[in-house]
């Protein structure tokens, strides 16, 4: 494993949890964005599931369990081109740079992971 990715996976790590939290907690902001994207309140701790599992997977493979890291990371890239998509969708693109930045980080992730660095 490089440093590069070591970096990179810790980055996304943090900032997946990060959100994550922020989705359970119910922050204001959480819910003005899910609501303007028309994502129901029911679903917000689903997603947050979703992007801590993602977090957690990404932690495992820094933590030796090889290819748990590229699962967790397409899974997240998947999440993300979904967000994403959803931002395009609902004309939402005045914080389309969140989504799109989780979905840089969880890409390079990616990427790095499936080339073995």
């Amino acid at each position: 494993m490089s440093t590069t990715y070591a970096v990179i996976a810790a980055l996304t790590i943090a900032a997946n949890a990060g959100v994550a939290a922020a989705d359970l907690a119910g922050a204001r902001f959480v819910r003005a964005n899910a609501a303007e994207v028309g994502v129901r309140p029911p679903w917000i701790p689903v997603l947050a599931a979703l992007k801590a599992a993602g977090a957690l997977g990404l932690l495992a493979g820094l933590l030796g369990l090889w290819h748990l890291d590229v699962a967790a990371a397409t899974g997240l890239v998947l999440f993300y081109t979904g967000a994403v998509a959803v931002h395009l969708r609902t004309r939402v693109l005045h914080n389309i740079a969140f989504p799109s930045a989780f979905l840089a980080l969880a890409a390079a992730c990616c990427v790095l992971a499936v080339a073995g660095v």
